[in-house]
């Protein structure tokens, strides 16, 4: 009490309660319920002991249903959430568009944090893809290309070997051999579940490397071409033969608990699972789980595998912005990174992808080995700006970098779905999907 009396007495009852509101603080954060961010929810309590005045409030939703929720919240400042899980889509739109706070400023006035942070680890790539106009708008929770799993134990069993550079044809080849449903085995699990950020990223990618493409140069959309119909064709053909049933319910968090139970003979998807299915906590297959590039089709090889970085920013609605950079800037440090390995006894299962001193640390080089250097070329050599056979008048691998592309992505997605569940047949599908896309090139005023 005389302790209180004294400094009320120096600095007056309306500073004292200025100091006591800058020290304390609520955060609300949204994101994705994927694995690495259900881990970093439960590491709250590490946050709290460096910043014991700083309260954290969690929003976790699926990938759909958070991109809809922040998404609106962020476009018409509502405030609801102080840190967002955004994608490197979202960023350079949202950035653009003045619905985040740019965080360079925020390194240059917290030194300390600065030079603990080390913004230059981050992998060159990476960084660039969040950075517009010179300022870098979000930090990286985890950054991922995709590739191909199997089971070694399955394909030994069936006589198989996968090579280091398979093609979809030779994938499905392959599960029609390793497909035993009666023994509860599928040949392949595949994302099946609609959503611009779920069935097309993966399919996206199958139309690159089918050669085709949503655009031509001149904003005309192309999704009723040749090299669509092959790649749908073969996309519904092989999850209807060798895929499980129900794949329209099955996103990444659905076919990993697939793959990680020894249902799966491959998978196609994310970088980001090699860890998570090297997690004996949470994976039955550690020991038989191979790994190899993404497929490639018969057009080119160009775009067969996407890029994507899951990212933490600030949104300008923010009242918090001193409590959510502090958040941002420890669950993406290499503080946090260590504290993850240590958390889950395993260097293999942090978040990868993001900084250069991941892949040079010896334990994780040792951890990781069996992936490591697949993940890290797979990152490198994704290149949003060469990922289709033919030119095309915007950038990106499994999507397409305008502001429209969120709600037409998942309109496709569906479209696509409605092909796979057999609701409706291929060329209505590409019909319906070809008059979306073409609409949006309009509607937006691509075409000149």
């Amino acid at each position: 009490m005389k302790r209180f009396a004294l400094l009320t007495a120096a600095l007056g009852l309306a500073q004292v309660a200025q100091l006591g509101n800058a020290q304390a603080a609520t955060i609300t954060i949204a994101t994705v319920n994927n694995p690495d961010m259900v881990t970093m929810q439960k590491l709250t309590p590490e946050f709290n002991k460096k910043y014991p005045d700083i309260t954290v409030k969690w929003v976790t939703l699926p990938e759909n249903e958070l991109r809809q929720k922040v998404t609106l919240d962020v476009a018409s400042g509502a405030g609801s959430f102080d840190v967002a899980t955004v994608g490197a889509y979202e960023v350079p739109i949202w950035a653009k568009n003045g619905w985040l706070d740019p965080l360079t400023p925020m390194f240059s006035k917290n030194a300390a944090i600065a030079s603990s942070y080390k913004v230059n680890d981050i992998l060159p790539g990476v960084r660039n893809a969040l950075t517009v106009g010179g300022n870098l708008y979000a930090v990286p929770f985890y950054a991922e290309s995709s590739m191909t799993y199997y089971n070694k134990d399955l394909f030994k069993k069936a006589g198989l070997t996968m090579p280091a550079n398979p093609t979809w044809t030779q994938i499905q080849g392959f599960a029609a051999k390793i497909h035993d449903p009666s023994g509860g085995v599928y040949g392949i699990c595949l994302r099946g579940l609609p959503g611009w950020g779920e069935n097309m990223a993966l399919f996206s990618t199958m139309v690159n490397t089918f050669g085709g493409r949503w655009y031509d140069p001149s904003w005309q959309a192309q999704l009723n071409s040749p090299a669509w119909k092959s790649a749908m064709n073969f996309y519904v053909d092989t999850l209807k033969k060798y895929g499980p049933p129900g794949a329209t319910s099955n996103g990444f968090t659905e076919n990993l608990t697939l793959m990680s139970q020894g249902k799966c003979g491959m998978w196609v998807d994310a970088t980001v699972a090699a860890g998570l299915l090297s997690d004996p906590a949470s994976s039955k297959i550690v020991n038989s789980v191979g790994f190899a590039n993404a497929p490639v089709g018969p057009g080119t090889p160009r775009g067969s595998n996407w890029y994507w970085s899951w990212n933490l920013a600030i949104p300008k609605s923010t009242k918090q912005e001193d409590a959510a950079f502090k958040f941002i800037t420890w669950a993406t440090s290499q503080e946090y990174i260590a504290l993850v390995a240590k958390t889950k006894g395993t260097w293999a299962s942090v978040p990868p992808g993001t900084r250069t001193s991941t892949y040079s640390n010896p334990s994780y080089k040792k951890a990781a080995g069996a992936f490591s250097s697949l993940v890290l070329s797979s990152i490198n050599k994704a290149d949003v700006t060469k990922a289709t056979k033919d030119p095309v008048p915007y950038t990106g691998i499994q999507y397409v970098a305008i502001p429209e592309f969120q709600a037409l992505g998942t309109q496709v997605g569906q479209y696509l779905a409605g092909a796979l569940s057999g609701q409706t047949t291929v060329d209505q599908a590409l019909t319906q999907a070809q008059a979306a896309a073409q609409k949006v090139a309009k509607d937006g005023k691509y075409q000149k």
